[in-house]
């Protein structure tokens, strides 16, 4: 399987479990103040992670390029804007307009991290894939939308865009965290945005749910936020931020599918054709290829790697594959198909 074809498969699941968690956590708001319960979601998925890397060094993985003091700055940003101040503005936007509007708002998400992708990070998108993204946002668009049912507050629109943009720059800070080992990344991500909201949530009087809840929110937390946002890493690494935003942007589609069973709402003409757009969407951006000639500077980094036309390097003794070391790319020019990955971040014409 190619890195593009890896990429939109864990940009897939990534968005599939994500969006299931919305008619679970559904299941638990009754009884789960929200900041609670995104405080306990946080936490779980970084025990579950723990959990796991624990068993990871029993040698039952491979290894993967592990984080470095030099990565401090950018997980202190994915944890202070995606696990602290997104949420924060997310709950209070939420107070003031109606679920309608902020489920549209929502949306906003994968708008600004293109746009900060594309803007700032040095992404590009081709004709095709940006018709192909703008297909699946539209979908995810059409999928909140209720007619009469629009209510919205000024303040509280704006917090839920401010919310957006915060995870828009979570995304793409990740993006470049994602060389790295993501359980590694994830794991202290989920721990510190995860504690900060636990106590803020504390610190607002908001009660410990009884222990059949607790453990079901970190439950949850382990088998859907935790291995979501692993998943979702992976596709920032083979993708880029831009079409990961693309492919995770059918997370509403998932939520909608699962909540037919678990909460009995029947799928409407809207939802029908929400999907539509969505599956056009996926499938253009999983046909589209952008190639031409292009130029790699020398380059000295890590990350785990196979030796493709990217990675041709000696090494003594046996060589299990993928693996990860510090490795140097040098010098060369040539062409093929690629996107906005690790190795491709040049400008376009």
């Amino acid at each position: 399987m190619s890195e593009r074809s890896r990429g939109a498969t864990y940009g897939l699941a990534a968005a599939l479990l994500f969006g299931a968690s919305a008619p679970l956590c559904k299941l638990l708001l009754p009884s789960i103040r929200p900041l609670m319960l995104a405080g306990l979601l946080y936490l779980g998925a970084g025990v579950g992670l723990s959990a796991y890397r624990w068993i990871a060094r029993r040698g039952f993985v491979q290894q993967q390029a592990q984080l470095a003091r030099s990565d401090s700055p950018l997980l202190g940003g994915v944890i202070v804007l995606g696990g602290i101040i997104g949420p924060v503005l997310m709950l209070f936007g939420l107070q003031q307009v109606s679920g309608v509007a902020g489920a549209l708002l929502l949306n906003l998400e994968a708008v600004f991290t293109m746009l900060i992708a594309l803007l700032l990070f040095r992404e590009h998108l081709g004709r095709a894939e940006a018709v192909a993204a703008a297909a699946v946002v539209l979908g995810a668009g059409v999928l909140g939308y209720r007619p009469g049912e629009m209510q919205a507050d000024w303040k509280g629109v704006l917090a839920i865009a401010g919310a957006c943009l915060s995870w828009g720059f979570d995304n793409n800070l990740t993006q470049r965290l994602s060389r790295r080992d993501p359980t590694a990344v994830v794991r202290v991500k989920t721990l510190g945005a995860g504690t900060c909201t636990f106590l803020m949530a504390l610190a607002m009087k908001q009660q410990l749910p009884r222990p059949g809840l607790l453990m079901a929110a970190l439950l949850v937390g382990a088998l859907v936020y935790g291995i979501s946002i692993v998943f979702d890493v992976y596709a920032l690494r083979y993708l880029g931020a831009a079409r990961e935003a693309a492919f995770f942007a059918v997370a509403p589609f998932a939520g909608a599918a699962l909540a037919v069973p678990l909460l009995r709402e029947l799928p409407s003409t809207i939802d029908y054709l929400a999907a539509v757009f969505m599956a056009a969407g996926v499938a253009l951006l999983v046909r589209a290829r952008h190639s031409h000639a292009h130029r790699h500077e020398a380059l000295v980094h890590e990350h785990e790697h196979l030796h493709d036309e990217h990675h041709q390097h000696n090494h003594e003794g046996p060589v299990t594959e993928p693996h990860s070391h510090v490795h140097r790319h040098g010098a060369v020019e040539h062409e093929h198909p690629h996107v906005s990955d690790l190795h491709h971040r040049h400008p376009h014409k």
